[in-house]
């Protein structure tokens, strides 16, 4: 009989005259929903300790917003930047003659000091670069690691990871929205944290330009010996600045002009999307990298009356102690 004939019914599925049988469905057992829960958070919690596509930096992230949230810093007062303009150039001024009176005999002149002679530069700390180095432990913790090497420079520290994550978890004691609106490190945390573990004198200083910060960071490594921060990334990163070279002695040259730098960089080895790879422990940076990296300050969480625009250092006012 040829199918859907009108000798031969019809049914519809699922309907009460179908004499087929009904499939039952079956639901997925609670065991194995609990097993896939389980499952999930694992590879979860793994992605998390192991940064699986940054899984752990966005965890970080969302924890540090969380605790913004629920225990915001103090609005304490902080000191401000402190502005420093450049020396004016002098120019050379003739030796004024003396007069001498009648019958007297002229007493002899001293010879004149020679005056330094104009040329490169080529200055560095002595120490260990890869012995001083730190990374930073997590995506946020520049400054941690940055204050580690100062400190490690100044025989004040260890390179540990340990040491890091105190230095880190003290925060607290010195975090102020004046200084970081975001909460956590601002520059004078820094400086607060550096005193704190011995490294005194330390001080925010605020140029009108890149070549002024320079020379700037230049002569007070010069003249103390120490480690200089710059305020790198619009103020988002810390650099290390142990080194520079230059086309004249800052010293004696106000308008010496800073060439480069040599940098601990605290995001070796990583990859920035934004700022690219970064170079290992002690590499000169030299001028061009200098305009890429070391830009005044920006911050997109609001506004800081006595920084924004300006070049930002973390300067050494003293001189490093002796055998560190």
């Amino acid at each position: 009989m040829p199918p859907d004939s009108p000798d031969r019914p019809t049914f519809r599925a699922g309907s009460a005259v179908d004499p087929r049988p009904r499939r039952r469905r079956r639901g997925v057992p609670w065991p194995v929903l609990g097993l896939a829960a389980l499952l999930a958070l694992a590879l979860g919690v793994g992605a998390v300790m192991t940064n699986t596509f940054g899984a752990g930096d966005r965890f970080e992230g969302l924890l540090a917003r969380i605790d913004m949230v629920l225990d915001p810093p103090p609005d304490r007062s902080i000191p401000p930047t402190v502005d420093v303009t450049p020396r004016p150039v002098a120019s050379p001024t003739p030796t004024p003659r003396r007069s001498i009176a009648p019958g007297l005999t002229p007493e002899p002149t001293p010879s004149p000091t020679p005056a330094p002679v104009r040329g490169p530069v080529d200055v560095r700390i002595d120490t260990d670069a890869d012995a001083v180095f730190a990374s930073q432990i997590t995506k946020d913790w520049c400054a941690p690691a940055g204050m580690q090497m100062v400190l490690a420079i100044h025989g004040l520290a260890d390179t540990s990871e340990a040491f890091q994550r105190r230095l880190a978890g003290r925060v607290k004691e010195w975090e102020s929205r004046q200084d970081s609106q975001n909460g956590s490190w601002g520059p004078n945390a820094m400086v607060e944290a550096l005193d704190a573990y011995g490294a005194r004198g330390y001080q925010l200083q605020g140029y009108a330009t890149r070549a002024d910060a320079l020379r700037g960071a230049a002569t007070a490594l010069t003249e103390t010996g120490s480690p200089v921060i710059l305020i790198a990334w619009r103020g988002a990163h810390t650099w290390v600045m142990t080194g520079y070279r230059a086309d004249a002695d800052p010293l004696y040259f106000p308008d010496a002009t800073v060439t480069g730098t040599y940098i601990l960089d605290p995001w070796y080895p990583r990859v920035s999307t934004i700022w690219g790879r970064s170079d290992g422990p002690g590499v000169f940076q030299d001028a061009d990298e200098m305009v890429r990296n070391f830009l005044p300050w920006k911050r997109p969480e609001g506004r800081y009356l006595d920084r924004d625009g300006k070049f930002l250092i973390l300067a050494p006012t003293m001189p490093k102690a002796a055998g560190s």
